[in-house]
């Protein structure tokens, strides 16, 4: 069996390259001609060379695939501008469609995310029957995931083989990016005494691989599974995290309109010039919400296990301590 991996030099696709080369399959990961390769240290693969924006290279890296996980995606939506997003999340998930067909691909796995359900509401997780029900300009990320998913059970009609998984909050080894690792990171630097009122749900990232693969193994086309582990609070996520780093948890609770005054305030500190500051308002505002959802349909149809965010949590600390971040 091979597998062509797109974005795999980062977090989720390298570990994908990993997996599917444990089962025995081989794995060709697409990555451009400047990428860092840091996060593929160690794996053994078939490196091809491509951009899911340039659609002539995409033919080629297909040949003689079997399937196509593609994990490619703009996911620090708070680091990365709208167009930039769409461009990517979209018009590249189209051209990886598009070139699967043409090179006759058994099947696609698009890696969607949970942010294309939309937002929950408070403190009650949804399946996936849950539809986006924010404003664009509200989630452009999240509604970048709704338009890729649309255009592949378009796809699907037409005939392609193609399964949707939708993962949670990914944590785990080889984030060499710091998408959700960076709580990891941060709390290890420094005391995090505060916590915001929401919550998420997060899954580790060799669970969400096992996913991936289950999907390509038996998922049914044109469907969607949400791969989540645990709904946490905040105050108990970064208990937890706190506890595995060696630091005091967090004491001190942020009230939901505190949180959404603060998300103004940045909003308005982002558009000075020259100002570099690592997250956005939305973020502050998804954080007073439960981002919590069910994974009882991957669990059902594709056999999702999980393992408890707190073995989680250490395996990542460990796995940034040996790889100096810390």
């Amino acid at each position: 069996m091979r597998a062509l991996i797109t974005g795999a030099t980062g977090f989720l696709g390298a570990n994908l390259v990993e997996a599917v080369t444990q089962l025995g399959w081989q794995a060709r990961a697409l990555h451009r001609k400047t990428s860092s390769l840091k996060a593929l240290q160690g794996l053994t693969y078939e490196s091809v060379v491509g951009d899911i924006t340039e659609p002539a290279s995409l033919l080629p890296a297909m040949r003689g695939v079997d399937v196509v996980f593609h994990a490619a995606a703009v996911a620090d939506y708070w680091r990365t501008g709208p167009q930039r997003m769409y461009h990517v999340n979209v018009d590249g998930a189209r051209h990886v469609l598009r070139a699967a067909r043409e090179a006759g691909v058994g099947r696609v796995v698009l890696v969607s995310s949970v942010a294309s359900l939309g937002r929950p509401p408070f403190g009650q997780p949804v399946n996936e029957s849950a539809q986006f029900n924010l404003r664009p300009e509200q989630f452009h990320y999240g509604y970048s995931k709704v338009l890729a998913e649309n255009h592949a059970r378009a796809c699907v009609a037409d005939g392609l083989d193609v399964v949707i998984v939708n993962p949670a909050v990914i944590i785990g080894p080889r984030d060499v990016n710091l998408i959700s690792g960076s709580i990891i990171v941060e709390a290890a630097r420094r005391r995090i005494p505060f916590y915001p009122p929401g919550g998420v749900c997060v899954i580790d990232v060799a669970d969400v691989c096992a996913g991936c693969i289950a999907a390509a193994e038996r998922g049914r086309a044109g469907e969607r599974y949400i791969l989540g582990g645990e709904n946490l609070w905040h105050r108990d996520l970064l208990g937890v995290v706190c506890d595995v780093v060696g630091r005091p948890r967090p004491t001190l609770p942020i009230p939901a309109v505190v949180m959404r005054a603060l998300a103004g305030v940045i909003d308005l500190v982002r558009r000075i010039p020259r100002l570099d500051i690592p997250f956005d308002g939305q973020q502050a505002r998804f954080a007073a919400e439960t981002f919590w959802f069910d994974s009882t349909k991957a669990r059902r149809d594709l056999g999702l296990t999980t393992i408890p965010f707190a073995e989680s949590a250490r395996r990542t600390y460990d796995w940034y301590r040996q790889n100096g971040y810390l």
